[in-house]
Protein backbone atom coordinates (compact mmCIF):
# COMPACT_ATOMS: atom_id res chain seq x y z
CA UNK A 1 0.00 0.00 0.00
CA UNK A 2 1.62 3.45 -1.18
CA UNK A 3 0.49 6.71 0.66
CA UNK A 4 2.46 9.76 0.77
CA UNK A 5 2.34 12.26 3.69
CA UNK A 6 -0.19 14.72 1.59
CA UNK A 7 -2.68 11.82 1.53
CA UNK A 8 -2.69 12.29 4.91
CA UNK A 9 -5.95 11.66 7.11
CA UNK A 10 -8.36 10.69 4.17
CA UNK A 11 -10.84 8.55 7.04
CA UNK A 12 -9.63 4.64 6.05
CA UNK A 13 -11.15 2.02 7.63
CA UNK A 14 -9.92 1.28 11.27
CA UNK A 15 -8.57 -2.17 11.65
CA UNK A 16 -5.79 -3.82 14.19
CA UNK A 17 -3.91 -6.44 13.91
CA UNK A 18 -1.83 -8.36 16.26
CA UNK A 19 1.00 -10.64 14.77
CA UNK A 20 4.47 -11.99 16.62
CA UNK A 21 7.35 -10.76 13.16
CA UNK A 22 10.05 -13.58 12.32
CA UNK A 23 13.18 -12.12 13.98
CA UNK A 24 15.82 -10.57 11.68
CA UNK A 25 19.46 -11.86 11.33
CA UNK A 26 20.98 -11.01 15.00
CA UNK A 27 17.78 -9.70 16.61
CA UNK A 28 14.94 -11.58 18.48
CA UNK A 29 11.20 -11.36 17.25
CA UNK A 30 8.97 -8.75 17.57
CA UNK A 31 5.17 -8.30 18.74
CA UNK A 32 3.69 -6.24 15.90
CA UNK A 33 0.38 -4.22 16.32
CA UNK A 34 -1.04 -2.25 13.26
CA UNK A 35 -3.85 -0.60 12.56
CA UNK A 36 -4.81 1.88 9.23
CA UNK A 37 -4.99 5.21 9.79
CA UNK A 38 -4.52 8.52 8.28
CA UNK A 39 -3.93 7.07 4.64
CA UNK A 40 -1.31 4.59 5.90
CA UNK A 41 -0.89 1.70 8.11
CA UNK A 42 0.25 2.90 11.81
CA UNK A 43 2.43 0.14 13.06
CA UNK A 44 3.62 -0.52 16.84
CA UNK A 45 6.97 -2.96 17.41
CA UNK A 46 7.44 -4.23 20.98
CA UNK A 47 10.32 -6.71 22.03
CA UNK A 48 8.27 -9.66 21.96
CA UNK A 49 7.67 -10.86 25.99
CA UNK A 50 9.15 -7.81 27.14
CA UNK A 51 6.29 -6.44 28.52
CA UNK A 52 3.34 -8.57 29.58
CA UNK A 53 0.78 -6.00 28.60
CA UNK A 54 2.52 -4.77 25.60
CA UNK A 55 -0.41 -5.38 23.10
CA UNK A 56 -2.68 -3.66 25.38
CA UNK A 57 -0.67 -0.75 25.08
CA UNK A 58 0.19 -0.55 21.70
CA UNK A 59 -3.72 -0.69 21.07
CA UNK A 60 -4.89 1.76 23.09
CA UNK A 61 -1.73 4.01 21.48
CA UNK A 62 -3.11 3.42 18.26
CA UNK A 63 -6.24 4.81 19.95
CA UNK A 64 -4.85 8.47 20.22
CA UNK A 65 -3.98 7.87 16.28
CA UNK A 66 -7.40 7.81 15.72
CA UNK A 67 -8.20 10.35 18.17
CA UNK A 68 -6.53 12.65 16.29
CA UNK A 69 -7.48 11.62 12.60
CA UNK A 70 -11.17 12.43 13.73
CA UNK A 71 -10.01 15.71 15.07
CA UNK A 72 -7.23 17.02 12.51
CA UNK A 73 -8.86 15.63 9.06
CA UNK A 74 -9.91 18.21 6.38
CA UNK A 75 -11.63 15.26 5.33
CA UNK A 76 -13.75 14.98 8.07
CA UNK A 77 -17.08 17.46 8.34
CA UNK A 78 -17.06 17.69 11.91
CA UNK A 79 -13.39 17.73 12.85
CA UNK A 80 -11.81 20.30 14.56
CA UNK A 81 -10.17 21.59 11.68
CA UNK A 82 -12.68 21.87 9.28
CA UNK A 83 -14.82 23.38 11.76
CA UNK A 84 -12.04 25.82 11.98
CA UNK A 85 -11.90 26.40 7.91
CA UNK A 86 -15.76 27.12 8.15
CA UNK A 87 -15.57 29.41 11.17
CA UNK A 88 -12.32 31.52 11.45
CA UNK A 89 -12.20 34.34 9.26
CA UNK A 90 -15.71 35.57 11.18
CA UNK A 91 -14.59 34.91 14.51
CA UNK A 92 -12.22 33.56 16.65
CA UNK A 93 -12.29 29.82 17.44
CA UNK A 94 -11.48 28.36 20.59
CA UNK A 95 -8.57 26.05 21.06
CA UNK A 96 -8.20 23.14 23.30
CA UNK A 97 -4.19 23.11 24.40
CA UNK A 98 -3.23 20.30 22.63
CA UNK A 99 -4.52 21.64 19.07
CA UNK A 100 -3.02 24.86 19.94
CA UNK A 101 0.27 24.18 20.67
CA UNK A 102 0.84 21.64 17.50
CA UNK A 103 -1.05 25.60 15.42
CA UNK A 104 2.09 27.32 17.39
CA UNK A 105 4.68 25.34 16.35
CA UNK A 106 3.71 24.88 13.16
CA UNK A 107 3.49 28.89 12.48
CA UNK A 108 6.91 28.85 13.89
CA UNK A 109 8.33 26.60 11.81
CA UNK A 110 6.93 28.28 8.66
CA UNK A 111 8.95 31.23 9.95
CA UNK A 112 12.02 29.46 10.35
CA UNK A 113 11.82 28.12 7.20
CA UNK A 114 10.91 31.24 5.59
CA UNK A 115 7.97 29.72 4.14
CA UNK A 116 9.02 26.85 3.01
CA UNK A 117 6.53 24.70 4.88
CA UNK A 118 2.84 26.38 5.30
CA UNK A 119 0.07 24.70 6.78
CA UNK A 120 -2.19 27.11 4.96
CA UNK A 121 -1.24 26.07 1.09
CA UNK A 122 -4.25 24.15 0.43
CA UNK A 123 -5.22 26.87 -2.17
CA UNK A 124 -2.39 26.01 -4.21
CA UNK A 125 -2.47 22.38 -3.90
CA UNK A 126 -5.90 22.57 -5.25
CA UNK A 127 -5.44 24.72 -8.02
CA UNK A 128 -2.97 22.12 -9.28
CA UNK A 129 -5.12 19.58 -9.40
CA UNK A 130 -3.57 17.47 -6.22
CA UNK A 131 -6.18 17.94 -3.94
CA UNK A 132 -8.43 15.61 -6.47
CA UNK A 133 -5.88 13.69 -7.59
CA UNK A 134 -5.89 14.84 -11.41
CA UNK A 135 -3.00 17.17 -12.40
CA UNK A 136 -3.13 20.41 -14.28
CA UNK A 137 -1.03 23.23 -14.48
CA UNK A 138 -2.63 26.25 -13.74
CA UNK A 139 -2.04 29.76 -15.48
CA UNK A 140 0.51 32.10 -13.54
CA UNK A 141 -2.71 34.14 -12.81
CA UNK A 142 -4.67 31.15 -11.24
CA UNK A 143 -1.11 30.57 -9.18
CA UNK A 144 -0.90 34.22 -8.11
CA UNK A 145 -4.95 34.45 -7.10
CA UNK A 146 -4.36 30.80 -4.98
CA UNK A 147 -1.19 32.69 -2.99
CA UNK A 148 -2.94 35.65 -1.99
CA UNK A 149 -4.35 33.33 1.01
CA UNK A 150 -1.38 31.13 1.74
CA UNK A 151 0.85 32.75 4.62
CA UNK A 152 1.37 32.36 8.32
CA UNK A 153 0.39 36.07 8.43
CA UNK A 154 -3.34 35.40 7.69
CA UNK A 155 -3.19 33.24 11.05
CA UNK A 156 -3.53 34.86 14.42
CA UNK A 157 -3.10 32.75 17.36
CA UNK A 158 -4.05 34.68 20.48
CA UNK A 159 -2.66 32.94 23.28
CA UNK A 160 -4.68 34.64 26.36
CA UNK A 161 -7.71 33.38 25.31
CA UNK A 162 -6.49 30.49 23.15
CA UNK A 163 -7.98 30.99 20.18
CA UNK A 164 -7.63 31.05 16.55
CA UNK A 165 -8.80 33.65 13.73
CA UNK A 166 -8.06 34.21 9.76
CA UNK A 167 -7.82 37.74 8.73
CA UNK A 168 -9.48 36.50 5.20
CA UNK A 169 -11.64 34.58 4.25
CA UNK A 170 -10.70 32.20 1.62
CA UNK A 171 -7.36 30.84 4.49
CA UNK A 172 -7.32 26.67 5.45
CA UNK A 173 -5.06 24.68 7.50
CA UNK A 174 -3.91 21.75 6.23
CA UNK A 175 -1.75 20.02 8.83
CA UNK A 176 -0.69 17.18 5.96
CA UNK A 177 2.60 17.98 6.34
CA UNK A 178 2.69 17.12 9.97
CA UNK A 179 -0.03 14.86 11.03
CA UNK A 180 1.23 11.77 11.16
CA UNK A 181 4.93 12.42 12.87
CA UNK A 182 2.29 14.25 15.54
CA UNK A 183 0.39 11.22 15.78
CA UNK A 184 3.41 9.15 16.33
CA UNK A 185 4.95 11.60 19.41
CA UNK A 186 1.49 11.74 21.09
CA UNK A 187 1.14 7.92 20.56
CA UNK A 188 4.73 7.57 21.87
CA UNK A 189 4.49 9.79 24.80
CA UNK A 190 1.32 7.40 25.98
CA UNK A 191 3.11 4.13 25.91
CA UNK A 192 6.02 6.22 27.36
CA UNK A 193 3.15 6.47 30.58
CA UNK A 194 2.23 2.60 30.28
CA UNK A 195 5.93 1.91 31.11
CA UNK A 196 6.77 0.83 27.54
CA UNK A 197 10.28 2.16 27.01
CA UNK A 198 11.54 0.14 24.00
CA UNK A 199 9.36 0.18 20.88
CA UNK A 200 9.40 1.42 17.15
CA UNK A 201 6.73 3.26 15.68
CA UNK A 202 5.76 3.35 11.53
CA UNK A 203 3.24 6.40 10.27
CA UNK A 204 2.40 5.25 7.06
CA UNK A 205 5.76 5.09 4.55
CA UNK A 206 7.21 8.38 6.02
CA UNK A 207 7.17 9.00 9.62
CA UNK A 208 9.38 6.33 11.85
CA UNK A 209 9.89 6.94 15.46
CA UNK A 210 12.33 4.57 17.78
CA UNK A 211 12.79 4.48 21.61
CA UNK A 212 15.21 2.58 23.18
CA UNK A 213 16.70 -0.62 21.61
CA UNK A 214 15.88 -4.11 19.47
CA UNK A 215 16.91 -6.70 21.57
CA UNK A 216 19.47 -8.86 20.00
CA UNK A 217 20.42 -6.37 17.43
CA UNK A 218 24.09 -6.54 17.12
CA UNK A 219 26.25 -3.47 15.63
CA UNK A 220 27.34 -4.10 12.06
CA UNK A 221 28.39 -2.26 9.06
CA UNK A 222 28.71 -3.32 5.56
CA UNK A 223 29.90 -0.91 3.20
CA UNK A 224 28.59 -2.82 0.13
CA UNK A 225 25.14 -2.32 0.65
CA UNK A 226 25.31 1.03 2.72
CA UNK A 227 23.75 -0.85 5.89
CA UNK A 228 24.44 -0.10 9.37
CA UNK A 229 22.96 -1.41 12.94
CA UNK A 230 24.12 -0.13 16.81
CA UNK A 231 22.07 0.86 19.78
CA UNK A 232 18.67 1.32 18.76
CA UNK A 233 16.28 -0.58 16.26
CA UNK A 234 17.25 -1.10 12.49
CA UNK A 235 15.80 1.29 9.75
CA UNK A 236 15.61 0.75 6.18
CA UNK A 237 15.61 4.31 3.92
CA UNK A 238 13.68 3.34 0.63
CA UNK A 239 15.64 4.24 -2.27
CA UNK A 240 13.72 7.17 -4.20
CA UNK A 241 14.74 6.38 -7.93
CA UNK A 242 14.66 2.27 -7.65
CA UNK A 243 11.97 0.60 -6.28
CA UNK A 244 12.26 -2.00 -3.98
CA UNK A 245 15.84 -1.01 -2.94
CA UNK A 246 17.27 0.95 0.09
CA UNK A 247 19.76 3.92 -0.18
CA UNK A 248 20.93 1.83 3.19
CA UNK A 249 19.63 1.18 6.91
CA UNK A 250 20.66 2.91 10.21
CA UNK A 251 20.21 1.94 13.54
CA UNK A 252 17.66 4.71 14.94
CA UNK A 253 17.79 5.10 18.90
CA UNK A 254 15.22 7.80 20.68
CA UNK A 255 14.91 9.41 17.85
CA UNK A 256 12.68 9.85 14.81
CA UNK A 257 12.54 10.26 10.34
CA UNK A 258 10.50 11.89 8.71
CA UNK A 259 11.02 11.54 4.41
CA UNK A 260 9.38 13.43 1.83
CA UNK A 261 9.90 12.86 -1.82
CA UNK A 262 7.27 12.69 -5.06
CA UNK A 263 7.40 9.16 -6.22
CA UNK A 264 4.35 8.12 -6.43
CA UNK A 265 2.19 11.58 -6.94
CA UNK A 266 2.54 13.59 -9.70
CA UNK A 267 1.53 13.79 -13.02
CA UNK A 268 2.94 14.53 -16.57
CA UNK A 269 2.52 17.32 -18.93
CA UNK A 270 3.73 17.85 -22.16
CA UNK A 271 6.75 15.50 -21.11
CA UNK A 272 7.33 17.32 -17.85
CA UNK A 273 7.13 16.17 -14.82
CA UNK A 274 5.28 17.63 -12.02
CA UNK A 275 5.44 16.58 -8.23
CA UNK A 276 3.01 16.97 -5.80
CA UNK A 277 5.08 18.68 -3.24
CA UNK A 278 4.85 22.37 -3.74
CA UNK A 279 6.58 25.99 -2.57
CA UNK A 280 5.06 27.98 -0.78
CA UNK A 281 6.71 30.82 -1.52
CA UNK A 282 5.93 30.93 -5.18
CA UNK A 283 3.10 28.39 -5.59
CA UNK A 284 5.26 26.01 -7.84
CA UNK A 285 6.15 22.31 -7.56
CA UNK A 286 9.88 22.14 -6.64
CA UNK A 287 12.40 21.28 -8.75
CA UNK A 288 15.72 19.34 -8.67
CA UNK A 289 15.23 17.29 -5.37
CA UNK A 290 14.47 13.93 -5.77
CA UNK A 291 13.34 13.16 -1.34
CA UNK A 292 14.41 14.78 1.55
CA UNK A 293 14.97 12.38 5.14
CA UNK A 294 15.37 14.21 8.31
CA UNK A 295 16.22 12.98 11.60
CA UNK A 296 14.91 15.14 14.49
CA UNK A 297 14.48 14.06 18.13
CA UNK A 298 10.40 14.48 17.92
CA UNK A 299 8.24 12.89 14.73
CA UNK A 300 6.56 16.12 14.07
CA UNK A 301 9.71 17.96 13.39
CA UNK A 302 11.22 15.83 11.30
CA UNK A 303 7.66 15.44 9.22
CA UNK A 304 7.83 19.37 8.98
CA UNK A 305 11.12 19.90 8.15
CA UNK A 306 11.59 17.03 5.77
CA UNK A 307 8.71 18.88 3.52
CA UNK A 308 10.50 22.35 4.07
CA UNK A 309 13.87 21.11 2.86
CA UNK A 310 12.55 19.60 0.03
CA UNK A 311 11.94 22.84 -1.60
CA UNK A 312 14.47 24.77 0.21
CA UNK A 313 18.22 24.69 -1.34
CA UNK A 314 21.03 22.73 -0.13
CA UNK A 315 22.78 26.28 0.60
CA UNK A 316 19.47 27.23 3.04
CA UNK A 317 19.65 23.78 4.39
CA UNK A 318 22.69 23.68 5.44
CA UNK A 319 22.54 27.65 7.22
CA UNK A 320 19.15 26.41 9.28
CA UNK A 321 20.75 23.79 10.86
CA UNK A 322 24.14 25.81 11.46
CA UNK A 323 21.25 27.77 13.22
CA UNK A 324 20.18 24.61 14.99
CA UNK A 325 23.20 22.77 16.00
CA UNK A 326 22.10 22.28 19.58
CA UNK A 327 19.17 20.03 18.12
CA UNK A 328 21.19 16.82 16.63
CA UNK A 329 19.57 16.92 13.24
CA UNK A 330 20.53 14.89 10.33
CA UNK A 331 19.11 15.68 6.77
CA UNK A 332 19.93 13.29 3.48
CA UNK A 333 19.15 14.94 0.49
CA UNK A 334 19.04 13.26 -2.98
CA UNK A 335 18.72 15.30 -5.65
CA UNK A 336 19.39 15.14 -9.37
CA UNK A 337 22.91 15.56 -10.91
CA UNK A 338 23.90 19.06 -11.90
CA UNK A 339 24.40 17.01 -15.41
CA UNK A 340 20.88 15.69 -15.31
CA UNK A 341 21.97 12.37 -16.07
CA UNK A 342 21.46 10.99 -12.74
CA UNK A 343 21.26 11.84 -9.19
CA UNK A 344 23.59 12.78 -6.03
CA UNK A 345 22.94 12.18 -2.42
CA UNK A 346 24.39 14.69 -0.25
CA UNK A 347 24.36 14.39 4.21
CA UNK A 348 23.89 17.56 6.47
CA UNK A 349 24.32 17.34 10.23
CA UNK A 350 24.21 13.88 12.53
CA UNK A 351 23.48 10.93 10.01
CA UNK A 352 24.76 7.05 10.60
CA UNK A 353 23.92 6.16 6.94
CA UNK A 354 26.48 4.57 5.01
CA UNK A 355 27.35 4.85 1.62
CA UNK A 356 25.68 7.78 1.04
CA UNK A 357 27.52 10.79 -1.03
CA UNK A 358 27.74 8.83 -4.60
CA UNK A 359 26.77 9.93 -7.72
CA UNK A 360 25.27 7.57 -10.29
Amino acid sequence: MSHSRRSFLSGRALVSDIETAPPRPGSAPLLTVTREAMAGEFEVDLNFGQYPEGAEAALAALDEVTRLEEKLSVFRPKSTISYINAVAAYEPVPLDGELFELLRRCLEWERETQGAVDITATPLWRVWGFARREGRVPSSAEIDDALKTVGSRFVVLEEADRTVRFLKPGVELNLGCVGKGFALDVAADHLRRRGIENFLMHGGLSSVLAAGRQEGLRRTKTPDNGSVSGEGWKVGIAHPMHPGKRLGELALHNRSLGTSGTRHQYFRYRGKRYGHILDPRNGRPAEGTISVTVLAGEAATADALSTAFFVMTPDEIAALLERRREDDLGVILVRTSEKGNGYEITRFGNTSLENTGRRV
